[in-house]
């Protein structure tokens, strides 16, 4: 049996699923299988008001990866709050930077919170090795504009996906954009001074912590490159046995 034809046995059995179990089991066995044939059904699944089926149906997508970006971002239903919160995790776990301009608008202005959160978590997870090098350093001016303003967004578990997304993007633009991370350490700062929310202060501590990390290996790698590269000592006349 080749892929297409077990894509069709499995997309029959999500079709014809008669109970809610059911339903979440044919969408697990089909995600499992990450054919690229089942990217449609696995993105009808995202709306079936099902989070079993969701939650499989997602994995699926992003065990799929980037040819599963193109529908996703075409059958996004903007009516279906549920479904596009799905879709935009999916979305976020591919990390595929075609999604970008819906990443930032729906994080920016989508009225249901697990889509922001899903989209501001997106944001730190973006392949840069798909932007065009001379485009890398505005496209992570972007970003950073965006999360700084979505750090600010009035429900906690948005903000706190904000600080995972600024935490990873100040590692990333250590090297293309080191004058503007001082933005992203100081939002973090004011975060840990002003958040009403303990979780959030305590997930700020925590990136401070990772960026302090990183930031110390860049200072004393140079060092250690220097230490493994030096000519070993050549002992002195006389110095070994006679």
């Amino acid at each position: 049996m080749n892929n297409s034809e077990l894509a069709q046995i499995l997309i029959r059995a999500v079709e014809e699923a008669d109970s809610s179990e059911r339903l979440s089991d044919a969408v697990q066995e089909l995600a499992a299988a990450g054919i690229e044939e089942s990217v449609p059904t696995l993105i009808a699944a995202l709306g079936y008001n099902n989070p079993g089926a969701a939650v499989a149906a997602v994995d699926g997508l992003i065990a799929i990866g980037e040819v599963a970006v193109p529908p996703l971002l075409e059958l996004i239903d903007d009516y279906n709050y549920g479904a596009r919160a799905w879709a935009i995790r999916a979305l976020a776990g591919i990390g595929d930077v075609r999604a970008l301009d819906t990443l930032f608008e729906a994080a920016k202005t989508d009225f249901s919170l697990s889509v922001r959160r899903a989209a501001a978590r997106g944001l730190g997870t973006l392949r840069w090795h798909q932007v065009p090098p001379e485009k890398v350093e505005s496209v992570q001016t972007q970003v950073l504009e965006a999360l700084l303003l979505i750090s600010q967004d009035p429900e906690w578990v948005v903000r706190y996906a904000a600080v995972t997304s600024l935490e990873t993007l100040a590692i990333a633009i250590a090297v293309t954009l080191p004058d503007q991370a001082s933005r992203i350490t100081n939002q973090l700062q004011q975060m840990l001074d002003t958040d009403t929310d303990l979780g959030v202060r305590t997930r700020v501590r925590f990136a401070q912590e990772k960026i302090q990390q990183q930031q110390h290996q860049e200072v004393f790698a140079p060092k250690r490159k220097l230490e493994d590269t030096e000519v070993p000592e050549v002992p002195h006349r006389g110095g070994g046995r006679r």
